[in-house]
């Protein structure tokens, strides 16, 4: 299913989830601070928040009433240095952003592995993990599908509360990424038995 997808914030992350949704017949549209973010919201069925986490209330301030809407959180409430979080573990940057949106059905999602990797998520034959969760069920299925079309396996890690879990998760990430001098090339798995 082709969905309209309004994108606020055109780095890295809205970059590489545009470049791969559009290829997959998904119709983008960005949102820039300002009036912008209002018309790629209101135009959409997701909205997607991509913007750095100190430019995330406005962005979402931008788009008006968001209120029934399917909003998707890729933030990281990250520390200047990349070595904490800002936010967390009593909290999630995820529920803060449901108490900036009120109504909104915010789902967690394509924050715990790098941008780079959307559309190119194959490691050796075995598809990374998308990890997302959420409250409202009917959204978190449209996220799955989205996930889907990143090229991940989506895994639904419960209710918007457990964001707590996720964020630092992707803090893992980053740390391994960024201040281990690992790169970008890898991934988080869960695996069953």
């Amino acid at each position: 299913m082709s969905l309209k997808i309004g994108i606020l914030g055109s780095g890295n992350v809205g970059g590489a989830l545009a470049r791969v949704w559009a290829a997959k017949g998904h119709a983008i549209t960005f949102g820039k601070r300002g009036a912008s973010n209002r018309e790629a919201a209101s135009a959409a069925q997701v909205v997607v928040l991509t913007v750095p986490w100190p430019a995330a209330q406005e962005a979402i301030k931008d788009c008006g009433d968001l209120s029934g809407e399917i909003l998707v959180d890729c933030t990281n409430p990250l520390s200047p240095d990349l070595k904490g979080l800002t936010v967390g573990l009593t909290t999630s940057a995820g529920e803060q952003v449901a108490t900036w949106a009120p109504g909104a059905k915010v789902v967690k999602a394509f924050n715990t592995i790098g941008a780079g990797n959307f559309g190119n998520a194959d490691f050796g034959g075995v598809a990374a993990d998308g990890f997302y969760c959420g409250d409202d069920a009917a959204s978190k299925g449209v996220v799955k599908g989205l996930i889907a079309d990143a090229g991940m396996d989506p895994v639904d890690v419960g209710p918007l509360r457990n964001a707590r879990l996720l964020e630092p998760l992707a803090l893992l990430w980053i740390d391994l990424a960024v201040n281990q001098k690992q790169g970008s090339n890898h991934a988080f798995k869960l695996l069953r038995r």
